[in-house]
Parts: structure tokens; sequence; C-alpha cells
């Protein structure tokens, strides 16, 4: 009788070894995936930004465009009344162009 009580024992142990054992490889598993999702996520939302950025980088650049073209413009308008100066020192009106050409690069710095 002790040893049919015995033997029943550890079927049961061994039944809740295995029982246990396997729920642990499940809620690894488990785990895994979970782990997997949220690098999964993570990275999805880092794909999602890159149209945004690709549009902010796009719009800098027209901004920085424009603002090259901008001093572009005034150096060679200020070039042109500095020549014209050189010209001509004594007339009046190529000093007020000369001088409202170099305001106007030096508003653009």
């Amino acid at each position: 009788m002790g040893l049919l009580i015995f033997s029943v024992a550890l079927v049961a142990i061994v039944a809740v070894i295995i029982i246990n054992s396997y729920n642990d490889l499940v809620k690894y598993r488990n785990r895994y995936k979970n782990a997997y999702s949220q690098i999964d996520v993570q990275l999805q939302r880092r794909y999602d930004l890159i149209p945004n950025l690709v549009e902010t980088a796009k719009g800098y650049m027209k901004h920085e465009r424009e603002t090259l073209e901008a001093v572009i413009a005034a150096r060679n308008s200020a070039i042109n009344a500095s020549s014209r100066a050189a010209q001509n020192p004594g007339d009046p009106q190529a000093m007020q162009q000369l001088g409202n050409a170099e305001g106007a690069l030096r508003d653009l710095q």
C-alpha cells in the first residue's frame, strides 16, 4: 500500500513538473513574441517618420535656396552699384544706389 501511494505521489510530482515546465515554455514564448512585436512597433513608427523628415528637409532646402538666391542677387546688385560708383564717384545717384545695395546686403546677414 505504501508503495502504491509513493508511486502515485511520484507520478503526480513528475506530472506537476512537466506541466510547470510546459507553462514556463509557453510564458517565455509569449514574452518573446511580445518583445518582438514591441520592436516591430518601434520600427514601424520610425519608418512612418521618414516621410515627415523628407518633407522637413525639402522645406528647409527651399528656405536655404531662397536665402542663397537673395544673397546672390544682393551681392550682384552691390557689385554693379560699386562699379557704377567707381566709374563716376561724383554722381550722387550712383552713391545712393551703392548705399542702398550695401544696406540690402547687410540686412541679409
